[in-house]
């Protein structure tokens, strides 16, 4: 057999068009298109704008089981049910986030897709891009060092020192900033505080970036990020500090969406990327309305397992952008079943029907959460080439017994070809207009009773542990008017509970909120639950040690 080609392979041998010609498959025109080189471009407000009169098509989100180091194919299977579908003749967009630069230097890798169903250019969607992470960063950094100028030059607003609660941001996984002191080394240099850092996609300008609607709505959540408070805990905010308008300035390029293509040529938006388990993990509202209005099918992910990625979609996401998902694809392997099952990752080449059928709970779950809101769920068995014919039945028959289909996808081997059986299930299901879409808790819900909801109903747990500083918290954030907010849990990915290491479908355990943060801006009450960081570490061997140029001046070691 021939040996299958690395990602980076298969990107480098890529046919791409100009990416005029992707514009023009959607109705973009050149004059609309700002080009970064050849491939990549953004698409303009002018355009956005005109396009607001035309019938949305339809949304189907791509989740996925909890993730296992077996590895699932999330945007894989976003990218290759995309050309799936446009191979069976229907107009289909993807839209999909763009990677940080942390996680590829650390563990993660790249997040272009993989095999056959990949976007490109690769490379440039993994390290700078458009520039967007960057101007992110700039954009936060500018707020971090206004609010200690004015600190500086007498405090006028009277904001107590202690109690500064923007920290600032670098797109690194840099573990020796989570906690700082800053202003050292005397008079001149400030009044020295405790200060922090997160990683920039955990930014609330991130958030604020992917669910803005246009520049006007940006600059307003920009002016509403609660930078600090004063002794008698009145907020301080972002306008208050007049940072507001030049924040907008910094970011006006990065909120127009980037326009580039899949291995197949059809056109895909790679836009915004907070990250799922600390932040709202999905791609900007912008480029997924704008992809809703130019064609009939727009495919979309949300990070990690369906407990973090589509609650967030369907709570913060939808209820915020008034859109609402007619499909849900949930991606699932054999392997993966098999390490819920309990086998071991150096055993997954084995056939092992028995540990699928245990490792399917986690499925199972995944399946009646995404139902809870009312839309209709596909599992994508995304085919790995060791999968027996016995073990992809054993999932199929576990989903069908959960009301539900399995449909093999053979898209990462095969491209757009080898996604079109999964791709006339979502459409057949698609069409038949069964969605009843709500999410899963009202506005007007206490903010403590939301965390609840989730905790119980999504992660099966018997209990929210918060002491009483934050409950006192919530309770304060109600009575200043935002209790209608929407909660963003911070938790791990891998499991239900709050412990990366209990696979599965857990019950009988509790959620222990470490802490909670306002973001005013972005509009949800962020819930920090369990070790999670807001700032990621490098493990002990980063790939940073791996990536360098080779001799024809190629990227190696990325992927």
């Amino acid at each position: 057999a021939m040996p299958f080609k690395s990602d980076i392979e298969i990107a480098r041998g890529a046919v791409k068009l100009p990416i005029v010609e992707i514009g023009g498959k959607v109705g973009i025109g050149s004059d609309d298109l700002l080009p970064y080189g050849h491939d990549k471009a953004k698409v303009s407000q002018g355009f956005i704008d005109s396009v607001q009169g035309n019938a949305s098509g339809k949304l189907i989100l791509v989740t996925a089981i909890n993730p296992t180091p077996a590895g699932e194919g999330k945007t894989t299977t976003t990218v290759g049910l995309g050309d799936g579908l446009n191979r069976i003749g229907k107009k289909a967009m993807i839209c999909i986030r763009e990677a940080s630069l942390g996680p590829n230097f650390g563990m993660k890798g790249g997040a272009a897709g993989g095999g056959q169903a990949q976007v490109v250019p690769m490379e440039d969607m993994n390290l700078h891009f458009t520039g967007d992470f960057h101007a992110i960063t700039s954009a936060h950094s500018l707020l971090s060092a206004m609010i200690d100028n004015h600190i500086y030059w007498g405090n006028e607003l009277g904001i107590d020192t202690r109690r500064v609660v923007w920290r600032r941001v670098v797109d690194m996984n840099d573990r020796a900033l989570r906690q700082i002191t800053a202003s050292l080394g005397g008079v001149s240099n400030g009044f020295p505080r405790e200060a922090g850092f997160d990683i920039t996609v955990a930014s609330e300008v991130m958030a604020i970036l992917c669910l803005a609607n246009d520049l006007g709505d940006l600059e307003k959540r920009l002016g509403d990020i609660i930078v600090a408070y004063r002794r008698d805990k009145t907020p301080v905010y972002a306008r208050d500090i007049k940072a507001d308008g030049a924040m907008t300035v910094l970011l006006k390029d990065a909120m127009q969406p980037n326009l580039v293509q899949t291995l197949e040529n059809n056109p895909a938006f790679v836009h915004g990327g907070p990250f799922a388990n600390i932040a709202h993990g999905c791609n900007s509202v912008i480029a997924t309305k704008t992809a809703l209005k130019i064609s009939d099918y727009v495919v979309t992910e949300a990070g990690f397992g369906a407990d973090l990625g589509a609650e967030k979609f369907m709570n913060i996401k939808c209820r915020k952008a008034g859109i609402a998902p007619s499909a849900v694809v949930v991606v699932a392997t054999v392997r993966a079943m098999k390490m819920n099952g309990g086998v071991a990752k150096a055993d997954l080449g084995a056939e092992n029907v028995a540990a699928v059928r245990a490792g399917c709970a986690n499925l199972g779950r995944h399946i009646e959460n995404v139902k809870s809101f009312g839309v209709p769920v596909v599992v994508a068995i995304n085919h790995f080439v060791t999968d027996t014919d016995a073990e992809v039945a054993a999932v199929k028959d576990y989903v069908t017994s959960h009301g539900s289909q399995a449909v093999l996808s053979r898209h990462w081997e095969l491209g757009g070809e080898g996604a079109e059986d999964l791709a006339r299930k979502v459409v057949e299901i698609v069409d038949a207009g069964q969605a009843n879409f709500s999410p899963i808790y009202p506005d007007e819900m206490g903010l403590f009773d939301k965390i609840e909801t989730i905790a119980k109903r999504i992660y099966r747990a018997d209990e929210v542990l918060a002491d009483a500083k934050i409950r006192t918290q919530l309770r304060d954030w109600e009575a200043a008017g935002y209790g209608h907010l929407p909660v963003c849990m911070a938790k791990t990915q891998y499991s239900f509970t709050t412990d990366p290491n209990r696979r599965g479908a857990p019950t009988g355990h509790s959620v222990p909120v470490r802490e909670v943060r306002l973001s005013a801006g972005a509009g949800f009450v962020v819930v920090v639950c369990g070790e999670i960081m807001t700032m990621p570490g490098l493990p002990r061997t980063p790939s940073a040690e791996n990536i360098r140029l080779n001799s024809d001046g190629q990227i190696e070691g990325l992927f």
